[in-house]
């Protein structure tokens, strides 16, 4: 059976991608689920049907797994060559259907067009420089006190990763979730986010599968709506995966983490963020004001790295606030397939409902809205909020939608302690006139990344993208995940016969 097994639209959904059936990829067969049962794939902006989708359980992990721990021995072997040749033809396949998965990001997860395109470029970038990363040197030689030994570390593939990948930047996180351990000479299980199971998920079997990947090599599990348990408890207990990568929340990976190490299994783990932009009293206002508005607002605030916590000088707070205030209340909501939209549907009904409590519970407890805060259908306005007390759950956790917190501070100094004072650490950025007090700050700031005149989200396929602190552990990055994805083994060659005691 192919693919997708084809059903008609309904009624008003020209627009957009067909109906489909999907199916699972599982040892390269395309499959339903063990239990036959589907869950609906749906539209956050119109709600309608995108695709349906197999509702896989542990029946299909382990088989997943299986297949992966089967195809290991003969994928391990191949050479740098063939894997650089698969993944480029990957790259060129995404290239052509670059207009397709436009259309399929803006109706899975109400990605606009500003977006879609960032994700599109930095896929395409990842799996071009990943392509090479076979011929990178995978060990050394060691100067040993044996006479004439020969001692080499050298780095293996570990067998069969996990790799489990959120909604948000669907794209951008499956492939950064595969492409390292498959071209490191691994096998994957790849369970994707019930929100994002075509784009972030089915899309990349689709792809490896014209790319010429042998079978078994990539697996794809998909899942209905609360029932990821089941398949990430078989993916964190069966012996035969021996690395898992997550991207998410940071209570789902605190959980993951505690059932890995009672199986000794190491993850690489990025989480949530509460991440500062800090706007010092010698920076560009405009241009401060467009970089907050990029870092707190790009995919509805639906971001990892987006900007939660801005902390500027009094010097320039007024007319910052001010100017901030009014471009953020022009920022338009709505369909994400219109171009000329900004701020698009959260991902479903309880991501709403979330933020505007939030908010609301801000407000009562004496904070000001300087712009937005108010649900306008399935979208949440861009929010510019100020004097949040410390106590409420918008200052303490990460709040995953277009609302920024403004705070008012007399010093740099004060800004950096405030910006520290958070159990997360992913990235922060630092806005100033003078680059080398801008390189001090960044040193001090605890975060995995810290980014000069620039706002908080940037990321390159070949940096060690990761966070300190509850922001998780490990590094992404086309030639840092060597670390993550492969174990080192110590290799002697005597140099003749050696004495011994006994």
């Amino acid at each position: 059976m192919g693919r997708r097994a084809r059903t008609a639209a309904p009624a008003g959904a020209s627009a957009g991608p067909e109906v489909t059936g999907l199916r699972q990829f599982i040892g390269g067969q395309w499959l339903n689920s063990s239990g036959g049962r589907t869950f609906e794939d749906l539209d956050p902006w119109n709600g309608k049907v995108v695709a349906r989708v197999p509702a896989g359980d542990s029946h299909d992990a382990r088989a997943a797994i299986e297949a992966a721990h089967a195809a290991f021995p003969g994928w391990t072997r191949t050479s740098p060559g063939v894997r650089q040749e698969i993944f480029l033809e990957a790259a060129e396949v995404l290239r052509r259907r670059r207009a397709e998965i436009m259309g399929l990001l803006a109706a899975e997860t109400g990605c606009g067009h500003a977006f879609g395109s960032i994700q599109l470029d930095f896929v395409l970038s990842l799996l071009r420089q990943a392509s090479g990363a076979g011929y990178a040197a995978v060990g050394q030689v060691i100067p040993s006190d044996e006479p004439d030994a020969f001692a080499m570390a050298v780095r293996h593939p570990v067998g069969v990763v996990a790799a489990i990948a959120p909604w948000n930047a669907a794209l951008v996180l499956s492939c950064r979730a595969i492409a390292a351990p498959l071209v490191l000479g691994n096998t994957v299980v790849l369970k994707p986010s019930e929100e994002s199971p075509w784009v972030g998920g089915l899309l990349w079997a689709e792809i490896f599968e014209e790319a010429g990947l042998p079978p078994g090599v990539l697996n794809v599990v998909t899942h209905a709506r609360g029932e990821a348990g089941a398949i990430g408890q078989e993916l964190v207990s069966h012996p035969w995966v021996r690395r898992i990568n997550f991207t998410g929340s940071t209570a789902t990976g605190r959980r993951l983490a505690e059932a890995a190490g009672r199986h000794l299994k190491r993850m690489v783990l990025e989480l949530g963020g509460q991440n500062p932009l800090i706007i010092l009293a010698d920076a560009d206002v405009d241009y401060a004001v467009n970089a907050a508005a990029y870092g707190s607002f790009l995919h509805q605030g639906q971001i990892c790295m987006c900007a939660r916590r801005i902390f500027v000088e009094r010097p320039l707070a007024a007319e910052f606030l001010g100017r901030f205030a009014a471009k953020t209340a022009a920022l338009p909501c709505g369909d994400p397939k219109d171009r000329g939209t900004v701020i698009g549907p959260l991902i479903n009904d309880y991501a709403l409902r979330t933020v505007a409590r939030r908010v609301d519970e801000a407000v009562a407890s004496g904070a000001r809205v300087l712009a937005g805060g108010t649900a306008a259908g399935p979208c949440y306005p861009a929010t510019l909020i100020v004097d949040v007390p410390a106590e409420t759950e918008l200052a303490r956790h990460e709040t995953f939608g277009p609302v920024v917190i403004a705070d008012v501070v007399e010093s740099a100094e004060e800004a950096l302690a405030q910006a520290n004072d958070s159990r997360y650490g992913l990235t922060a950025g630092v806005l100033t006139g003078d680059p080398e007090r801008g390189l001090a700050l960044a040193n001090r700031l605890e975060a995995g990344i810290v980014h000069v005149n620039d706002q908080p989200i940037h990321d390159e396929p070949q940096m060690p993208f990761g966070g300190v602190k509850d922001s998780g552990w490990g590094r992404f990055g086309v030639t840092f995940a060597m670390e993550e994805f492969t174990e080192m083994r110590w290799v002697t060659l005597a140099g003749g016969s050696r004495s011994f005691p006994f």
